[in-house]
């Protein structure tokens, strides 16, 4: 049986960041830290540099590698994690002045991805961004690239194709793998696509949860099923960034009869990789594509606008419309604040508080259905299936039998009423 992360032995590492006059540097180093607990690590010590520019071949200056060093050494650490994305010469050169493994934020974030991806697409996602990654970090080496081109004999009259470097072939072999998993997650879209066509078609509307990483999304979720009598369908919870990749996507049915669909999208977090961005994107795809946003935010986190600018600006770059949003201040239990207050369409609550679930339950609704209209509808009984469609498709609000048929009290999407327009009521 496979040993979990739980039981091995956590990685000692050193984190390190370069303060560039960013207000937000603290709250970042604390992220990176989180980080690298989520990746089954322990941080033994944290070095920072105040400086206006980055050491283009070390990240940090001089004096302040020689001390990164000494620290490894006193410490028996042999891994270092940057706060920033590294270039492959950085990377190289500051592993070989202090003997020790480097990854930067973005390789370890990739890590994280790497280790969380349970089906199929998000697996295939997270190969495609760490190949993304891995391509331009391909280095040559001189003497195995002379060998090649040389031929075994040595006589360097050789053809093209028995001359082809190990780089050269590391880069076509990454490139062909790129290639074919692009055209594996393709297969893939089209099926998702289908599907949420499908959804459409049924004129089911949709809600996606985005938002930070540990902010309450999944939490969320799993109490809205609970209220609604789909406690077996909750997703998995845990107080860990990243906890869980794949998109989750559950339909509510309220006791009037109204259904939606709510998704559960992966968490954001600051300096995102655009490599994890760009894979993830039929993944956040569900957001691009739902009637209503529902931004969680940890509302008891000092940080929390950075953490909205931040998934703002995710959104915007996988190129999620102008879509309607109610932003929810989670966790107001670790606060002083009342709640739930609602403004707008904003609401401070906590996803453990009833009455809260109630004001955003009411939030959405007012959202999601406000396009609905009621009317009166008479069936003639020779049209029976079109009784059995709207009680399973509409809002039932009275049922009569008369002489000439079913006539029935409805709410329904506006943009549906045409095709019940010869029973419509005057």
């Amino acid at each position: 049986m496979e040993k979990s992360s739980t039981e091995i032995q956590p990685t000692p590492v050193v984190t390190i960041g370069l303060n560039i006059k960013d207000k937000h540097f603290d709250y970042s180093m604390d992220e990176l830290n989180n980080l690298v607990t989520a990746n089954n690590m322990t941080v033994t010590e944290t070095l920072v540099q105040k400086t206006d520019h980055t050491d283009a071949a070390t990240y940090f200056g001089k004096g302040k590698v020689q001390e990164l060093a000494t620290v490894l050494a006193d410490d028996g650490v042999s891994t270092v994690v940057v706060n920033d994305e590294l270039s492959p010469s950085q990377i190289r050169n500051l592993e070989k002045q202090t003997q020790a493994k480097i990854i930067d934020r973005t390789g370890l974030i990739l890590e994280i991805f790497a280790n969380r991806a349970r089906t199929h697409e998000a697996k295939l996602q997270v190969q495609l961004a760490k190949l993304q990654y891995q391509l331009p970090r391909l280095h040559t080496s001189a003497s195995q690239r002379l060998d090649q081109q040389t031929g075994a004999g040595g006589g360097g009259f050789t053809s093209r194709g028995s001359g082809e470097s190990q780089y050269e072939l590391n880069r076509r072999t990454i490139q062909n793998q790129i290639s074919h998993i692009k055209h594996e997650l393709k297969q893939i879209q089209k099926s998702d696509q289908t599907q949420r066509k499908q959804r459409e078609a049924n004129q089911i509307p949709t809600i996606a949860l985005v938002g930070y990483t540990n902010a309450g999304k999944s939490t969320i979720m799993n109490e809205l099923l609970e209220r609604f009598g789909e406690a077996d369908k909750q997703v998995m919870v845990k107080n860990m960034l990243f906890a869980t990749l794949d998109t989750n996507v559950r339909r509510l049915t309220f006791p009037d009869n109204k259904k939606l669909l709510i998704s559960d999208t992966v968490g954001f977090v600051s300096k995102l990789p655009h490599q994890l961005v760009s894979a993830f994107r039929s993944t956040l795809a569900e957001a691009a594509s739902a009637d209503l946003l529902v931004q969680v935010v940890d509302y008891s986190d000092e940080d929390r606008q950075l953490m909205m600018n931040t998934t703002e600006q995710t959104l915007k770059e996988i190129g999620v419309p102008n879509i309607p949003m109610i932003t929810v201040m989670n966790k107001a239990d670790l606060t002083d604040s009342h709640f739930p207050f609602r403004e707008g369409n904003n609401l401070i609550m906590s996803a453990k508080d009833p009455k809260s679930i109630d004001e955003l339950v009411a939030m959405v609704k007012e959202q999601v259905f406000k396009n609905y209209v009621t009317k009166e509808l008479l069936i003639p009984f020779s049209d029976g299936q079109i009784v059995a469609e709207l009680n399973e498709r509409a809002t039932v609000l009275k049922t009569e039998y008369l002489d000439s048929g079913t006539q029935l009290t409805v709410e329904m999407p506006e943009n549906e009423l045409h095709r019940f327009a010869k029973y419509v009521q005057a």
